[in-house]
């Protein structure tokens, strides 16, 4: 699909920073919890990626099936990094959790392994919740139909739910929930000053992902 085809005109290098920036966070702090430990030292992304290649692959194909991007916005992931190998730092999972736990004195607490699982647990429910905010908003500007735009992204919700944390306690339906409360309200508000067919497309997505994902 081409910009030109787009609902709305977002360009697609935009979309998709928006979109790989979550999911890179998705895939660091997959790989901090996978260790166990939440000692960064025992962090092996190469490892992880090596161990969960295929996930990471469907979460790269299911975006590009969502968003209608093409070669050059998927390329925009291999630019930033964050799924091959490198160094996962204390300073990036704050960034990830929103410095919610705070800079403890001295600096060098920062990587205690009690700290570091605070913060991966409050990075892992906020990637997530931008994740879903970055793939609705991809997917309405590609004109993208609700039915069939959010059973596609229900489905990579839980590929990146499964990836990020894989006890279950993260689950499509909770992200959904938290994103519902934290992100709609400012969207469709009358005031917001979003584009009425913006508004039309959120309120499309979230019936579906409601029908979807709702058990009650």
């Amino acid at each position: 699909m081409t910009l030109a085809e787009r609902a709305f005109p977002v360009p697609e290098s935009v979309l998709a920073r928006e979109v790989f920036g979550p999911l890179g966070g998705v895939v660091e702090v997959g790989a901090v919890n996978a260790t166990g430990t939440w000692a960064l030292a025992d962090v092996s992304m190469a490892g992880f990626l090596d161990r969960g290649g295929d996930r990471v692959r469907a979460l790269l194909e299911g975006v590009r099936e969502v968003c209608g991007f093409g070669d050059e916005a998927m390329a925009i992931a291999d630019e930033l990094g964050y799924f091959r190998d490198h160094e996962v730092t204390a300073a990036s999972l704050l960034l990830w959790s929103a410095g919610v736990t705070g800079i403890p004195q001295p600096l060098e607490r920062l990587e205690e392994p009690a700290t570091v699982r605070r913060m991966c647990r409050m990075a892992a429910d906020l990637q997530l919740v931008n994740l879903l905010q970055a793939l609705v908003n991809a997917a309405v500007a590609a004109g993208m139909r609700a039915d069939t735009g959010a059973r596609r992204i229900a489905r990579l919700l839980g590929v990146a739910s499964d990836v990020v944390d894989p006890t279950g306690v993260r689950t499509p339906e909770l992200v959904y929930r938290m994103w519902r409360v934290g992100h709609l309200p400012a969207i469709l508000h009358p005031q917001s000053g979003a584009p009425e067919a913006g508004k039309a497309g959120y309120r499309a997505y979230d019936q579906e992902l409601e029908r979807l994902l709702e058990s009650a």
